[in-house]
């Protein structure tokens, strides 16, 4: 008969160890973005909608 309990037990713990390596993965790429220099925003004008229906 298959040991279930140890069947359980192997998966319950690879459940485990993958959602901490996302987790810490995760967190690793939030402490990149927030230390990185804050990018300087450029607002591009849109063309004159008049001009557009013109053509």
């Amino acid at each position: 008969m298959p040991d279930y309990k140890k069947m359980y037990l192997t998966l319950f713990r690879a459940t485990e160890q993958a959602i901490n390596t996302l987790i810490e993965a995760q967190r690793t790429c939030e402490e990149l973005y927030i230390n990185e220099p804050e990018t300087e925003l450029r607002v591009i004008p849109l063309p004159d909608r008049a001009e557009d229906e013109k053509e």
